[in-house]
């Protein structure tokens, strides 16, 4: 990815533990992303992909339009913030992924979704 398409991608997860069911193996975590347009041209979110992976390893695949119903456009500089869910069978697992983007100059490309973990309280030392 050159410097003038260069996306920064922020998560932080959290347990949701009055929407979990761990006797039923229902985990239930937030993850809030911060994205941050640092390259030089204005680009617009146009889908994402997520893998989600429990600690079993079961996969979950997400695809989709957007993020919670946008698709936000950036300008160098400006940032973007949103909150969602996830649900997986085990008290810890990860999720990374990519958004597929396109700036303003034409490019399609993607921006990388480095991997996070999502974990009940205490799970990790």
């Amino acid at each position: 990815m050159s410097k003038k398409h260069c996306i920064q991608i922020e998560a932080v997860s959290r347990y949701l533990e009055s929407q979990s069911a761990p006797e039923a193996g229902r985990y239930v975590f937030s993850y809030t992303i911060t994205i941050v347009n640092n390259g030089s041209v204005p680009a617009k979110l146009l889908s994402r992909h997520w893998v989600i992976t429990d600690s079993d390893g079961k996969v979950q695949e997400v695809r989709g339009d957007g993020v919670v119903g946008e698709q936000p456009h950036l300008v160098p500089g400006q940032s973007f913030r949103y909150t969602s869910a996830a649900m997986i069978e085990t008290p810890l697992g990860t999720m990374q992924g990519e958004y597929q983007m396109v700036s303003d100059d034409g490019q399609h490309f993607d921006a990388e979704i480095a991997p996070f973990v999502l974990a009940i309280p205490r799970v990790l030392h």
